[in-house]
């Protein structure tokens, strides 16, 4: 089966991401469905359109928006799938829904798209515990030529979005977003938090 112009997806371990294992145990993060922050952005194309975007190919893990899986209560309460959902653990999705896919174990971004690791916060008196607006860029878009994987860059606010991939907090950065490329002092410390 092949769609004409959108991916088929399957969600790659269910459709929600609220269970934690700690110490052989289960803990259920979370039960409501209209938090999205709870909902799985990852999954494996199970079908490719006929035209080509970025070399994605059947059996690549994509990393998807997170209204791709989401169900959700309408005005009327009555829970609902997404737009996307084409028949059971199968979707739909826009090429512009994926934001990066896995090729032989490493992540590579879309077009349009860059993934940031946020650094730490230096500044003594600071409540933050990362530098706001700036990162270094792990994983850039194939047309960004103008920085390098690892430089240390600044973006816009409100342009960078929250994933968490492979046990590392990203931010999703679109290359439009992206302001400056900063030297490194060498003192820059990449931020992870315990809870990813």
């Amino acid at each position: 089966m092949k769609a004409m112009f959108e991916f088929i997806v399957k969600p790659k371990n269910g459709r929600n991401n609220n269970v934690k294992k700690i110490d052989g145990n289960t803990l259920l993060l979370n039960t409501e469905i209209q938090n999205h922050n709870y909902v799985s952005r990852l999954g494996v194309v199970t079908a490719a359109p006929a035209e080509s975007y970025n070399g994605i190919e059947v059996g690549d893990e994509v990393i998807v928006h997170h209204n791709v899986f989401r169900r959700y209560r309408d005005i009327r309460g009555v829970e609902k799938n997404s737009k996307s959902f084409f028949e059971e653990d199968m979707f739909f999705v826009d090429p512009s829904q994926i934001y990066a896919y896995k090729k032989s174990q490493e992540w590579e971004a879309c077009r349009g798209f860059n993934f940031v690791k946020p650094i730490e916060e230096t500044k003594m008196f600071s409540m933050d515990f990362e530098k706001p607006l700036v990162g270094v860029l792990k994983t850039k878009d194939p047309k960004l030529t103008s920085v390098n994987v690892e430089d240390l860059i600044g973006f816009k606010p409100g342009s960078e979005y929250e994933f968490i991939i492979d046990g590392q907090k990203l931010y999703r950065v679109p290359t439009n977003q992206i302001t400056i490329k900063y030297e490194r002092q060498g003192n820059e410390k990449e931020y992870n938090p315990s809870w990813a």
